[in-house]
C-alpha cells in the first residue's frame, strides 16, 4: 500500500457505492469538483482519511456528517483540503511567462497609461501552495524597473484548500519546488532557511492570499478589475457546467483587453465564445475584447 494511504476496512464491507455517488454529487454541487467513477478510488481514499479522523466507520455515517447543519461547512472544508492537493513549482510554464511580459503586459500598460491608471492586478486562481503567485510577483517586481516603472501591482492568489494557503503564506519551499527557477531569481528573491528557502520580504506585501471557492457566485462577482488571470490546471477537475460558470466570471471580472491563461492542455473550446484566442511561441492566451491597443487586436 502506498505511503500515507489509510485503509479503512469496514468501508467496502459495510457501505454501498450508492453513498459514494451521493458524496460525489454533494462535493460537485458545492465545489464544482467532479469525480467520474474511474476516479472513485481516489474519492474513497480521501473520504477514508476524514472518516478515520472523525472515528466514523461507514460512508453512510460520513454522509450524515456532511449533511448535518452543525458540521457540514467545517467538514466540507476538511474534505476539500484532502481532495484539492495540487503539485506545482516556481516558473512552471516559462513560455507562458514570456508571453505575459513580451506580449500581454505592453498593450495593457499602454492603454491604461493613456487613461492615467498605473496599477496592475493579476489573479492567480487556484494558487495551491503559492509558487505561481510568488513567481508572478517576482516577474512583475523586475518589470517595475522597466515596463512598469512608476506603477504598482497586486497579485491576488486564491485557493479552496486552507492547508495549501497556509503553506503559501509561510513562503518556505524545498529544492524540488525550485527546480525550474532561474538562478538570478533564486539568488535575488529567496533566502536560505536551513534546508529550505524562504521568499524574501521584498515581494510578500504585493501578494494577497485568500480562500475562495470558484463555485461561490456571491464571492466571484466581487473579483472585479483584473488585468490578467492565471487559472492553470484547475478547471480539469470541474464538470462542464461548472467550467462555464467559472469562465463567465473570468470574462466579467477581466478588464477590457485583459488576458486569461489556462494550463498547457486546457482550452475554452465548447465552453465560451466571447474570449479571443491568441497564439504565442509555445503558449496561448484568451483575451477579452475591448480596450484600444489591447492584446486581442
Amino acid at each position: 500500500m502506498p505511503a500515507g494511504v489509510i485503509e479503512v476496512k469496514p468501508l467496502a464491507a459495510l457501505d454501498s457505492d450508492a453513498y459514494l455517488h451521493r458524496l460525489r454529487d454533494l462535493i460537485f454541487e458545492l465545489s464544482g469538483i467532479y469525480h467520474p467513477e474511474s476516479k472513485f478510488y481516489y474519492l474513497r481514499d480521501r473520504c477514508a482519511r476524514r472518516m478515520h479522523a472523525l472515528g466514523v466507520s461507514t460512508l453512510a455515517g460520513y454522509h450524515d456528517v456532511l449533511n448535518s447543519p452543525e458540521s457540514r461547512e467545517r467538514e466540507l472544508r476538511e474534505l476539500l483540503n484532502e481532495i484539492t492537493v495540487g503539485e506545482t513549482c516556481f516558473f512552471r510554464n516559462q513560455p507562458q511567462l514570456d508571453a505575459l511580459t513580451r506580449h500581454v503586459l505592453p498593450p495593457i500598460v499602454e492603454a491604461k497609461s493613456r487613461l492615467g491608471f498605473r496599477r496592475l492586478r493579476v489573479w492567480s486562481a487556484g494558487c495551491s501552495t503559492g509558487e505561481e503567485a510568488y513567481t508572478l510577483a517576482m516577474i512583475l517586481q523586475e518589470e517595475t524597473a522597466h515596463l512598469l516603472k512608476g506603477w504598482t501591482f497586486e497579485v491576488i492568489a486564491t485557493d479552496i484548500n486552507e492547508r495549501s494557503l497556509a503553506k503559501a503564506r509561510q513562503g518556505v519551499y524545498g529544492e524540488y519546488a525550485l527546480r525550474n527557477i532561474p538562478l538570478y531569481y533564486k539568488q535575488k528573491y529567496l533566502e536560505r532557511q536551513g534546508d529550505s528557502f524562504r521568499v524574501c520580504d521584498e515581494i510578500r506585501p504585493s501578494i494577497n492570499f485568500a480562500r475562495l471557492n470558484l463555485r461561490d457566485d456571491g464571492r466571484m462577482v466581487f473579483m472585479k478589475g483584473m488585468d490578467v488571470i492565471f487559472c492553470c490546471n484547475v478547471l480539469i477537475y470541474f464538470g462542464a457546467e461548472s467550467k462555464r460558470r467559472v469562465i463567465q466570471h473570468y470574462q466579467n471580472n477581466l478588464l477590457p483587453g485583459g488576458c486569461l491563461f489556462l494550463g498547457h492542455s486546457e482550452s475554452l473550446f465548447g465552453l465560451n465564445e466571447e474570449f479571443k484566442l491568441k497564439h504565442f511561441p509555445l503558449a496561448t492566451g484568451y483575451f477579452k475584447a475591448g480596450r484600444s491597443g489591447g492584446g486581442a487586436r
